[in-house]
């Protein structure tokens, strides 16, 4: 009984944040780049001691211009620390990730995991306008592949019971990724569309699971934060905050069914930098096409006005358990999942938003040591 007075107040509490947090946040615009996030069991569980469990995953992530929006955005120059206004204008960002997650069970209620993402990633926006082509710009398409943010974290099941867990975690992203990938124009990159973020992040978690009937069917949670310091750029990254929540049905021994809500919240970023904008036709001919012109040029901590988002979003999927399905040693403690994560609510502001995401991914399990 008690048990169950927390999952529900847990489940309440969880809610309440959810449909709340709209009112008392103002919502930032998104920019760069985003990557899918769903809830996968094996992955935000502890395993029993001895256990490895490893998730290889696959994301395909496009965004897009929603109708109405005309993806004008402040341009970063890291290399000049400038922030100039209205300085390029979003076509397209589309990130595919592969991941080899690896958890292991220390002890039965004490689990390491490290997370190893591989990624590629294509941009293309319009540079330069006020200056380039008569003002109005250049088209300008980045591509980089490789390695991204390395994440290590440990985690502790404070709720292990027959029919409940509740796993707290504290992950720490180490700056593994490219933060100085160029463009077509051999022009760095801007931060946010890097495939890492060039600096230590941390990032608690919370994941909580409970059997509603027995064998059949239960509900999960998790909350998630992450905070990047300020990178040596000037560039720092927005605190992320996700909410997740689902149901798991098990239709036949082998095969089971998901649906989850998500809902991410992106704080706009923060560039240490001096502030232009773009010149526009009413300043002129002798300013249009021409330089940015300058605001302010002191070198000072400033909102990025282009960054952060606002998500909702609900992704079916169904999970095969292969070892159930064919019994052989090949597929022992293995399985295969699929999940779209189809977008209900976004708020973009004049920016590239995220759009309907894949998730396939294959999950097997190894005893590595035996238990004492």
């Amino acid at each position: 009984m008690v048990g169950k007075r927390f999952v529900l107040g847990f489940i309440l509490s969880l809610a309440l944040v959810v449909f709340s947090w709209p009112v008392v946040q103002q919502a930032q615009a998104s920019c760069g780049a985003v990557t899918c996030f769903v809830v996968i069991g094996s992955q935000q569980q502890v395993p029993v001691a001895g256990l490895l469990t490893i998730n290889a995953i696959y994301n395909y992530t496009p965004m897009r211009l929603l109708d109405g929006t005309n993806g004008v955005i402040a341009a970063v120059d890291q290399a000049d620390r400038q922030l100039i206004l209205d300085h390029h204008q979003e076509t397209r960002t589309i990130t595919q990730q592969s991941t080899l997650d690896l958890n292991y069970g220390l002890t039965d209620r004490v689990g390491l995991q490290l997370t190893l993402p591989y990624m590629w990633r294509t941009h293309k926006h319009i540079d330069g306008l006020g200056e380039a082509n008569g003002g109005a710009g250049d088209a300008s398409n980045f591509s980089a592949n490789g390695i991204g943010d390395t994440r290590v974290a440990l985690k502790y099941n404070v709720l292990p019971t027959i029919r409940s867990m509740v796993v707290l975690g504290f992950g720490v992203y180490l700056p593994t990724g490219n933060t100085h990938a160029h463009d077509s124009a051999e022009k760095v990159m801007e931060s946010p569309a890097q495939l890492g973020r060039g600096q230590v992040g941390l990032n608690p978690t919370i994941y909580q699971t409970y059997e509603l009937i027995p064998h059949r069917l239960n509900q999960f949670a998790s909350v998630s934060y992450r905070h990047t310091f300020r990178n040596n750029d000037g560039y720092r990254f927005g605190d992320e905050y996700m909410l997740n929540a689902g149901l798991n049905l098990v239709a036949t021994p082998w095969l089971i069914f998901t649906g989850q809500v998500n809902y991410r919240y992106l704080v706009h970023d923060n560039f240490s930098s001096s502030l232009l904008r773009s010149a526009t036709p009413a300043d002129g001919p002798g300013l249009f096409p021409g330089d940015p012109i300058p605001i302010d040029d002191v070198i000072k901590s400033r909102a990025v006005p282009n960054t952060g988002s606002t998500y909702y979003a609900f992704s079916p999927g169904f999970q095969v358990g292969l070892g159930q399905l064919v019994e052989s040693s090949w597929t022992n403690m293995t399985s295969l999942y699929f999940y779209a994560q189809i977008p209900f609510e976004r708020d973009s502001n004049n920016n590239l938003a995220q759009g309907t995401s894949y998730i396939f991914g294959l999950t097997r399990s190894f005893q590595v040591t035996n238990p004492s």
